[in-house]
């Protein structure tokens, strides 16, 4: 078992870090050991929040377009991955708001920070194949941004970590879909 000297190598003293902690206290979260490089973290939530809100709206659109045998199950496929992109949203608009940012949720950029694209489709193959590939998009820029991040931000990679453990099973679900 480590002795107090021993973890004070390791570990900053208490005074230190309750007078740390009265300093700057309207950043609320974000303290003096915060180490992420922060406005490069917002850029890649607002990327993130943009694809997510874009998916939303491309799995809802496929939901009320789906027709066509297996139509049904197919489309509460699309309809509950819309609600799950829909809470991954909430939960980057929150993290970003946590840091300090804007979550930014115009209508009129989110096409252009989004990483994945809104493409309507005329077949039901067509729309599982877009979202598969929506889905991929978004595994490997969460991916990214989880490497970039690496321990600098552990709350915020964290969240990514779960949202990309999701967009993982849609993959699965949609490709499933497509061989079924």
């Amino acid at each position: 078992m480590a002795t107090k000297s021993e973890n004070s190598k390791f570990l900053t003293d208490v005074q230190t870090i309750r007078e740390r902690a009265r300093k700057d206290i309207e950043n609320g979260p974000v303290t003096e050991g915060y180490k992420g490089n922060r406005e490069a973290i917002l850029n890649l939530l607002s990327q993130a929040l943009a694809t997510e809100l874009l998916c939303v709206l491309r799995y809802r659109q496929h939901y009320f377009t789906a027709k066509g045998m297996n139509s049904e199950e197919v489309a509460a496929e699309f309809l509950a991955h819309s609600n799950e992109e829909q809470a991954h949203a909430d939960k980057l608009a929150a993290r970003i708001a946590q840091l300090h940012g804007n979550p930014d949720m115009d209508p009129r950029t989110i096409s252009g920070r989004s990483h994945a694209e809104y493409v309507e489709c005329e077949t039901l193959e067509d729309m599982i194949r877009e979202n598969l590939v929506a889905e991929r998009i978004a595994i490997d820029s969460y991916l990214e941004m989880i490497h970039f991040i690496g321990d600098s931000d552990p709350t915020t990679r964290r969240m990514l970590e779960e949202i990309l453990a999701v967009e993982e099973e849609h993959a699965d679900d949609l490709v499933n879909l497509l061989q079924g």
